[in-house]
């Protein structure tokens, strides 16, 4: 491997680990472009979804306490989006997954665009346990489709008001999971070969060490401050979408 690919991925890894860090979603988009600069897409799309498991233990950690004070609510999330990962995977075959993204990034730039220049967030407080659970069975889908698991979670967090532990402990699980099943169908294929895993070996030092300046920021914020994130980086994620499918 050469030393200008080398810091590719190190760049890669710095930036999907600190948004890692910081919100728990959105590793893909972030380091995904600098990956594919360095690596076969295959390569890059194996190292970005181990590297937003291994990485995410630290945010779990973080929130830990926040984990077990709603498992019911939590669960709603998780265990449809784990349904929808392999629903996911055969849409494929019937879908178009590039216009399935422009899509999302529409919604992403219209709902980050709006609410992030307004005085009041988005508020949200009331129990919803079927929209949950359909919010968890998208995000499996679109992970399987197009590896964006974190997208409609996110700007559905966004919009309830909890505490920023408690967002955190309900974005973060369902990414992980997403992307942990996604992970283990890639080793199933083969990808995480000699080069691969030394790429993965490259990326993961600067991705863990990311990941703590972006939870330090993450420890710093106040909980509508949290939620501005949330809500910035749903404008970016959909920019970043509309960029790499335009160049």
């Amino acid at each position: 491997m050469t030393s200008g690919a080398a810091l590719f991925i190190v760049m890669g890894a710095f930036a999907g680990g600190f948004v890692n860090g910081l919100a728990g979603s959105g590793t893909a988009l972030f380091a995904l472009g600098f990956f594919l600069a360095a690596l076969e897409p295959v390569s890059a799309v194996a190292i970005v979804t181990l590297m937003s498991v291994v990485t995410g233990f630290q945010g779990l950690w973080e929130v830990r306490e926040a984990l077990t004070k709603n498992v019911p609510r939590l669960m709603r999330f998780i265990i449809p989006g784990l349904l929808g990962v392999p629903a996911g995977i055969t849409l494929l075959t019937v879908m178009d997954a590039e216009t399935l993204k422009l899509i999302i990034a529409v919604l992403l730039i219209v709902y980050g665009g709006f609410f992030s220049f307004r005085a009041n967030l988005p508020k949200f407080e009331r129990r919803t346990p079927m929209l949950d659970s359909g919010i968890g069975l998208t995000g499996g889908v679109l992970g399987g489709m197009a590896s964006l698991s974190g997208a409609i979670p996110l700007i559905w967090c966004s919009m309830r008001p909890w505490p920023k532990a408690e967002t955190r402990a309900v974005l973060q699980p369902i990414n992980m999971s997403v992307l942990g099943t996604t992970t283990l169908m890639l080793w199933w294929r083969g990808a995480y070969d000699g080069p691969t895993g030394t790429a993965f070996l490259i990326a993961l030092p600067a991705s863990l060490i990311a990941a703590q300046i972006g939870l330090m920021v993450f420890r710093r914020s106040t909980d509508d401050v949290f939620r501005r994130l949330l809500i910035g980086l749903s404008l970016l994620l959909g920019l970043g979408i509309i960029i790499r499918a335009l160049f």
